[in-house]
């Protein structure tokens, strides 16, 4: 049975950092398509950041280049690093994971087929 268990969240003031994890079990990240989603009150669940199977990443525009996506192969976990958070940074950040080996990561949510349960990131001004 797969598992994504998100950890890391907190609350931060804006300018500060927080770094995501999320550990897969039953899954191996290595070979797979995963990506971070969030999703804040009122608002639609939205891509923030992808990695393929071959390592190659891709972010939300809006971004602007403040998160990093990556996986450990070791610890078989995918992680976000997020500097410069603001307030509109705040959501539940959610990790997700496609079922077939070398499948494209996308943004698009309905192409994950194992979620984690979220971990919330509160960043105040």
């Amino acid at each position: 049975r797969v598992q994504l268990v998100e950890s890391g969240g907190g609350a931060v003031q804006a300018g500060g950092s927080l770094r995501l994890s999320c550990a897969a079990s039953g899954y191996t990240v290595i070979n797979y398509a995963l990506a971070w989603f969030r999703q804040a009150p009122g608002k639609e669940r939205e891509g923030v950041a992808t990695i393929d199977a071959y390592d190659i990443t891709t972010y939300a525009d809006s971004l602007q280049g403040r998160f990093t996506i990556s996986k450990d192969n070791y610890r078989n976990t995918l992680n976000l690093q997020m500097h410069s958070l603001q307030p509109e940074d705040t959501a539940m950040y959610y990790c997700a994971a496609r079922d077939r080996k070398w499948a494209t990561a996308t943004m698009n949510t309905g192409d994950y087929e194992y979620w984690g349960q979220g971990t919330q990131v509160t960043v105040s001004s």
